[in-house]
């Protein structure tokens, strides 16, 4: 008799935790709006500086705590898969067969394109040539010998930047000879700028919008042009030749909401694909969706204050 007492006692307080548990998630649910609460936010490594910018501004006109989360490509993916995350932020759109996981879900990810990048290829500024041929890449990859390529250096062996280059080179590993891997951009930037023969894959934003830790080693190391496979003519990851499409190394980039609900992923993304959040990524360097309008005040005539 003493043991059923003891079992219904713990079954009635596992219930008690299960719906205290439940009521805590629905409150902090019902408590977040599109322009306010807390929410974690997992986005792609390389797009990091970028969309700091953009937390930074959002929170200082509402309400909003928003955690970002830094991970690989592949992590960050994967957190939406394993439920860690409603919200990332990538240099790709959802494939057809991860939304068939969605799919089975019954989510339907709201997508949001807001910008587009580029992959830039960077050398230690002690090599005189500055231009690059993608088609070299591609060959020193697919472990050919190249001579003005002593090694390629990207950010993370799961990266966004390592996906790109192997779907061109049509691998699906990185190669084990000549091409290495470190955790972050901003340890490529640092390793290239102190190796001369070297040529480091970023994100082009690393570069742009350096940390103050970072500038010294960013002034050491320069964004090559980069000749594409179907031209004889080179161009550097500048935000006019990438809106040109001059570029070929661009990339765009979307907010991946799956939230299920009006929350702060929605509110966060419409911010960063308007106005203000178009002006963001203008003033950073990379290409908006969108460019920003301007308003001009036109004057019929000039008073002369001076009589």
């Amino acid at each position: 008799m003493k043991n059923y007492a003891k079992i219904s006692y713990f079954v009635f307080l596992a219930v008690i935790v299960f719906f205290l548990a439940c009521n805590r998630s629905k409150s902090s649910k019902d408590n977040e709006t599109i322009l306010k609460g807390s929410v974690s936010i997992f986005v792609d490594e390389t797009l990091t500086p970028i969309i700091e910018d953009q937390v930074a501004v959002f929170e200082s006109k509402y309400d909003a705590k928003i955690k970002l989360i830094s991970k690989s490509e592949a992590e960050t993916v994967n957190s939406l898969f394993n439920e860690k995350a409603s919200i990332a932020i990538l240099a790709r759109n959802l494939t057809t067969e991860e939304l068939k996981i969605f799919d089975q879900r019954k989510i339907i990810p709201k997508v949001t394109i807001f910008g587009t990048d580029a992959i830039a290829l960077i050398s230690n500024k002690n090599n005189k040539d500055t231009i690059i041929a993608l088609k070299d890449v591609i060959n020193f990859m697919q472990g050919k010998s190249v001579p003005s390529i002593k090694g390629l250096v990207f950010d993370n062996p799961n990266s966004s930047t390592v996906r790109y280059i192997n779907s061109l080179a049509g691998l699906k590993a990185i190669p084990e000879k000549g091409v290495f891997s470190f955790k972050t951009n901003d340890e490529v930037i640092k390793y290239v700028s102190e190796n001369d023969g070297m040529i480091g894959i970023v994100g082009v934003n690393w570069l742009s919008q350096p940390m103050p830790n970072m500038q010294i080693y960013v002034e050491k190391v320069n964004a090559l042009n980069v000749k594409g496979l179907t031209s004889d003519n080179s161009f550097s990851p500048s935000q006019n030749n990438i809106a040109e499409g001059k570029y070929p190394l661009a990339r765009d980039l979307y907010i991946i909401n799956c939230q299920g609900y009006s929350g702060l992923g929605m509110g966060f993304a419409s911010f960063v694909a308007g106005d203000i959040g178009q002006r963001v990524i203008l003033k950073s360097g990379l290409l908006p969706v969108r460019i920003p309008g301007r308003n001009i005040t036109i004057r019929n005539k000039i008073e002369n204050d001076k009589k």
